[in-house]
């Protein structure tokens, strides 16, 4: 479980005063909750059961645990809670993920308008590819400076740097500059995105978990189908530089909120903790040439060009200098036991494939809907947004089902019926009603929100509080990673269906124009229903991915760290 503090269904009391639940407990099973420092004197067992080395002291006032089933027996004295009072919390996590969640799909709207004011419409893919490149690099790095220096100053400097990127933005001259003030608002998205979920770990016990993790989906959800809407109203009716500048409100709320309300206790004196700059640089170098390679690949060059197999090459080189680096690293920022700790090494990987696999559904749904459907741009974006409305529902009562049959099985169900879904598509008639795919997108959401959250919660879980950045900085990183190359092999693959199906001479740009340009004729409808088909069945086959890496290397039951309150342990409080 996190350092969140008492049983589910309990109330609870902070190093504060009283949490959000009325009445908070008293007597000798009272949890006085201390923060976010790290954990003090603990031996934390592996997967396999076999002690490591103590973590790192943290608080002054320990709550002791002790793991469940499939443990090994550790115990951990964990820090509890980090705030106040988690409501005004919980309000800043929301409002700081929106400002991540409503960016792509506001400027997506926006783009015909920036173009036709700063030109560049060559590059303007880069609005989009320069921002996801800086927040997929920056995760790594600021897991492990969260666990390094606690959550609220890394969640403080991201939000700051994501409002200077957006003002940048704002009095962007020509594309070049917005596109590198893009990039300095990724640079704090990737803070927003790593730090906000760990917190929510921090902030809520593992029974309470669902919850949150709930409603920060919710945001993701809400913000799929009011993101374009307020990004079409800005751009038509006001200027497209406001789709930056209202960040600038709701980023300064965020502020104030964590700045009053996430309370972390000081960290106790000792020597100053080291950070591997020399580690972090070479992540970002790795991660940057890789991602450079896969975003332009088959776009702005050809796959076997000098510039493709340079970066591709220059990314290995980096990633075994890398390596050697986090080695000899007192502090590595991406650590080994990352990859050596099965269950953590496991849910990277499925979740990787989870990256992978939603590309069908966001990036090639839109175009069938619009050119196979019919559908206008309004109408083809409600077919996808069906599945953010069932994922957050789903994913909010998945703990019924992992309370039951565990994290693994769970996950396996939910990635079971999203393979089921996914075969699905390509039998679904020509053309077809609007109805049809937007059922599949229903269910697809509902089992990933199976999939996903009992993945993130249970590993989140795993682990102490001094790991939680990192290990939740690790899920994404791969996960984005996954998205990466899902675009790239599925554009890949779509663009050889329709060259095959059009004589050689079509892609996805030629379908755009299409649009553009009116209805597109019967013929370049087949071609596209058929490399849809074709891109949701390899997306089958990442599903299918996920089912053998949770069969072959998820354990069984996931090594969780439970709280143990009373039976002997003695609770101080600070």
């Amino acid at each position: 479980m996190d350092g969140g503090g008492d049983a589910a269904g309990t109330d609870r009391t902070d190093a504060n005063g009283p949490g959000p639940d009325a009445g908070a407990r008293t007597g000798p099973d009272a949890v006085a909750r201390t923060g976010a420092g790290s954990d003090a004197g603990t031996h934390r067992a592996g997967d396999d059961g076999r002690a490591s080395a103590p973590a790192r002291a943290g608080t002054d006032s320990p709550l002791a645990r002790s793991t469940g089933d499939g443990g090994g027996g550790r115990t951990e004295t964990a820090p509890a809670g980090t705030a106040r009072r988690r409501g005004p919390v919980v309000a800043a996590l929301m409002l700081g993920m929106a400002l991540a969640a409503l960016d792509g799909t506001v400027v997506s709207t926006a783009v015909p308008q920036i173009v036709g004011d700063l030109g560049g419409f060559s590059v303007f893919s880069w609005l989009f590819s320069g921002y996801l490149l800086a927040v997929t690099v920056t995760l790594p790095v600021y897991g492990k400076l969260s666990d390094t220096f606690g959550r609220k100053p890394v969640l403080i400097v991201g939000i700051v740097l994501f409002l200077a990127g957006s003002l940048l933005c704002a009095a962007a001259w020509n594309m070049a500059s917005l596109i590198a003030f893009r990039v300095v608002q990724g640079l704090g998205g990737g803070a927003l995105q790593g730090t906000i979920q760990t917190i929510a770990a921090d902030l809520y016990p593992l029974e309470e978990r669902p919850r949150i993790v709930s409603r920060l989906s919710t945001v993701w959800a809400v913000s799929a189908v009011a993101g374009p809407a307020v990004g079409g109203l800005l751009a038509a009716y006001a200027d497209w530089r406001w789709i930056f500048l209202i960040n600038l409100p709701v980023g300064a709320v965020a502020l104030w909120l964590i700045g009053r309300h996430l309370v972390e206790p000081p960290r106790e004196r000792g020597p100053r903790p080291k950070v591997d700059w020399p580690g972090a640089l070479a992540v970002f170098l790795t991660g940057t040439l890789l991602l450079t390679a896969l975003v332009q690949g088959g776009v702005a060059w050809p796959w076997l060009s000098a510039p493709s197999l340079g970066l591709f090459a220059g990314s290995a080189a980096a990633a075994a200098v890398t390596v050697l680096v986090e080695r000899r690293a007192a502090e590595p920022v991406i650590p080994g036991w990352v990859w050596r700790r099965r269950t953590i090494a496991s849910v990277n990987l499925a979740l990787g494939a989870l990256g992978l696999l939603m590309i069908a559904p966001t990036v090639f749904l839109p175009t069938y809907a619009q050119s196979v459907l019919g559908l206008g741009p309004i109408a083809a974006g409600f077919v996808l947004s069906v599945m953010t409305l069932s994922w957050p529902v789903s994913a909010a009562y998945s703990n019924r089902l992992y309370n039951r049959i565990g994290f693994r099985n769970t996950a396996l169900t939910g990635i079971g019926a999203a393979l089921a879904v996914l075969l699905a598509f390509p039998l679904l008639p020509y053309p077809g009603e609007p109805w049809q795919p937007a059922l599949i997108m229903l269910l697809l959401g509902a089992a990933l929100g199976l999939f996903q959250l009992p993945l993130l919660v249970g590993v989140q879980s795993t682990v102490p509080w001094a790991e939680r950045g990192t290990t939740t900085a690790s899920v994404l990183f791969c996960r984005q990673v996954g998205q990466s190359v899902g675009a790239a092999l599925f554009g890949a693959l779509a663009n050889t269906v329709l060259a095959a199906r059009l004589g050689g001479s079509g892609d996805l740009d030629s379908v755009s124009h299409a649009l553009a340009n009116g209805s597109p004729d019967d013929g370049l409808r087949r071609a596209v229903a058929a490399a849809v088909d074709h891109v949701f069945v390899g997306s089958a086959a990442a599903a299918g991915l996920a089912v053998l890496v949770l069969l072959c290397l998820a354990p069984r039951r996931f090594p969780v760290i439970k709280e143990s309150v009373g039976d002997g342990v003695q609770v101080e409080r600070p």
